[in-house]
């Protein structure tokens, strides 16, 4: 079986028009819940505790105010990035491990087949 290769697109203009997987990996809501130091490290301190902590507890592992952690906490569940369950007045968060690794597997494996690291001779798949 004889696989069709396209040529790059020599321009971002032409890349725009081609449409692929790696569009639709390209999560703005998710980048976006990663973009700000605190929620990262929000996500950090909870990965590492490894179990659903409540809001008070993820707010004594940084020097953040407790309505502030509150509303970045709500805003990674909103992206998906953390899974909140409320039991009475207490809402405790988890990240979402499966979730977050199979959407960054997903996207390294399409910019690994739309923009692989090759020589500039070589023709490769339009994105």
């Amino acid at each position: 079986m004889t696989q069709v290769r396209k040529r790059r697109p020599s321009s971002p203009k032409q890349a725009a028009k081609c449409c692929g997987p790696l569009d639709s990996l390209l999560d703005p809501v998710l980048f976006k819940a990663f973009s700000d130091p605190t929620r990262v490290s929000l996500i950090g301190c909870l990965a590492k505790c490894g179990r659903e902590c409540s809001v008070g507890e993820v707010a004594e592992c940084c020097s953040v105010d407790f309505s502030v952690v509150s509303r970045h906490l709500a805003l990674l569940a909103r992206s998906g990035v953390l899974k909140a369950t409320k039991e009475g007045r207490t809402v405790f968060y988890s990240v979402r491990y499966a979730e977050l690794s199979r959407s960054f597997r997903s996207l390294a494996d399409a910019l690994d087949e739309c923009c692989p690291t090759t020589s500039a001779r070589r023709k490769v798949l339009c994105c």
